[in-house]
């Protein structure tokens, strides 16, 4: 389907109003312990005018009560607390993993789509082209590639059979 997800961590309209209606927006600001409610809904309502899909990143329940498009897991949170909430239907859970176990525990979750990384970017979760294959082989979820994807290397993307990716400098 070639989903698109842009992580951002302020808002700034320009960035959000230069994507397409395939790019949907990640929210996640891991630097403040408060959520800014009123920032998630200037967000939401950019979002939807610009009818591009916005999710908050580690905090189901808000998402739900603010009626977000969804919700983004990420890697280090391994509760399964929001399998006991109640959502409309078109609500989705995706989340990120950067290895078997991380797999594992995002299927137990009952994510979505998972965001393995990093395909590109050389830092400590650096996988390649091959151990990602291998990891995307083996889960029967949706995967999204992850990390340092450029405009000079998203072809490689057709080598994986993985059309979805995710960043924060590609889309700037």
């Amino acid at each position: 389907m070639n989903r698109k997800y842009y992580f951002i961590d302020k808002f700034e309209t320009n960035n959000i109003n230069n994507q397409s209606q395939q790019t949907s927006i990640i929210y996640r600001n891991y630097s403040s312990n408060i959520e800014n409610e009123n920032l998630i809904l200037k967000i939401k309502a950019h979002c939807k005018k610009k009818r591009i899909k916005f999710y908050l990143s580690n905090n189901i329940k808000l998402a739900i009560k603010l009626n977000l498009d969804g919700a983004y897991i990420p890697s280090f949170n391994k509760s399964t607390k929001h399998l006991a909430y109640t959502y409309r239907k078109k609500f989705e859970i995706i989340g990120s993993a950067h290895n078997l176990k991380e797999i594992r525990i995002k299927e137990k979750q009952k994510v979505l789509r998972i965001f393995v990384s990093s395909l590109f970017k050389k830092n400590k979760n650096f996988l390649g082209i091959n151990k990602f294959k291998i990891l995307a082989n083996l889960t029967k979820k949706d995967i999204v590639a992850l990390g340092g994807i450029s405009q000079n290397n998203i072809k490689k993307l057709r080598l994986l059979k993985c059309q979805d990716f995710a960043g924060i400098s590609f889309f700037e």
